[in-house]
């Protein structure tokens, strides 16, 4: 029997991707071993929104974990969805085989385990990894980030006046 995750959000049955709501430890750190990393597109199952019993197959993006170590994921569409601010356009990639442009969908935030990843797909850019991160503020709670952290995402927090 599957047990809940830290967050009390039990996992799906079958395994892959369920909503998250707890603390994402943001980091980008990609390199295609097979092992999925934050900063990368992989596949694993989603479960769809409306009943977590079916879902399908689909690419996501890893920005970062939970306490536990689990990979914390957005759902990417080829569907445009230019028209909706949900979702941010992160372009074409090696992660779809046909070329096409890809949405990540910004206010459903994904828990995946380790182990519920069926392949790597391609490393995301690291300006596309902090416009997504970016896109993300108010969805998610945030781990406090180390003192010395330069790039984008630490400069946009500053601006703010929020803490890095």
């Amino acid at each position: 029997m599957a047990t809940a995750g830290s967050a009390g959000e039990p996992p799906p049955e079958r395994g892959g991707a369920y909503d998250y709501r707890g603390v994402v430890h943001f980091e980008y750190s990609p390199e295609l071993d097979r092992d999925a990393d934050p900063g990368e597109i992989v596949w694993t199952w989603v479960a769809f929104e409306d009943d977590a019993s079916i879902g399908k197959d689909r690419p996501v993006a890893v920005v970062g974990r939970t306490d536990d170590r689990r990979l914390v994921a957005l759902m990417l569409s080829s569907k445009d969805h230019n028209d909706d601010r949900a979702w941010l356009a992160i372009g074409a990639g090696p992660w779809d085989a046909d070329g096409r442009p890809s949405w990540v969908r910004r206010d459903r935030v994904l828990a995946v385990a380790p182990g519920a990843v069926r392949r790597e797909g391609a490393i995301v850019p690291r300006p596309v990894y902090e416009s997504i991160v970016a896109g993300m503020s108010g969805t998610t709670s945030r781990a406090p980030a180390p003192a010395a952290r330069t790039g984008l995402r630490s400069r946009l927090r500053r601006l703010l006046g929020r803490p890095s």
